[in-house]
This record gives C-alpha cells, structure tokens and sequence, in this order.
C-alpha cells in the first residue's frame, strides 16, 4: 500500500487523531447516518425518520462524527444541516466492505454451509 504519508514517523498526537476517526466509525448507529447522508445533507428530522434511532440518539451520534471531522454542519434557523465533510470515508468503507466480502466468500467456500 502506497501512501504519501509515513505512517512509522507519525507522532502521537496525529495517532490518536487516527484513533478517534477510526473508534468514530466503530458504532453502527453512526454508520446508518453515513449512509444516509451519502444521499446529501439532511436536517436531525431527516436522519431521525431514516434510521429510526431517537432524536437525541442522532444528536449524539452526529456530534461525535462532527468531532472526529467526517461530518460538518450548519445552522438555519431553527434546523441543524449535517452533511459528509470528508467524502474519503467511502473509500475507507468501500475498502472495508470489499475485504469483508472476499473473506465471507473464502469462509463460504472453506467451511461447508459457511455463509451464515
């Protein structure tokens, strides 16, 4: 994997930034609202309607994504705006769920009745 980052010279404060984007992404709930707002910024009723979770529950989890700088937001009158700050997450993602599938499938093929 080629980057143009040292990832053995990072210091600590740019690993616990890593950390966080990365324990930010370790809650489902908030992987829902990603994927809602994949679809373009949406007001907390919105993201509320669509994943079903509570509107605290949103708030909360919306504020944790805002902190580790995936999301941004803004304010209009009364509503709040969410929408994807750094649209690299989805490659992240798209990396992820490709390694996920390519395991699940060579589980499937190694262990008879695998795929459950």
């Amino acid at each position: 994997m080629s980057s143009s980052l040292n990832r053995a010279s990072m210091g600590n404060a740019a690993l616990e930034m890593i950390a966080e984007r990365f324990r930010a992404l370790g809650e489902p709930n908030r992987l829902r609202l990603l994927i809602s707002l994949e679809q373009g910024e949406q007001c907390v009723g919105h993201l509320v309607e669509a994943t079903g979770l509570s509107q605290a529950n949103v708030s909360r989890h919306l504020g944790a994504l805002v902190q580790s700088g995936i999301l941004a937001r803004r304010k209009a009158g009364l509503k709040v705006f969410y929408r994807i700050a750094d649209s690299s997450i989805f490659e992240m993602c798209d990396h992820v769920c490709g390694s996920l599938a390519k395991r699940l499938a060579t589980q499937a093929s190694i262990i008879p009745g695998g795929n459950s």
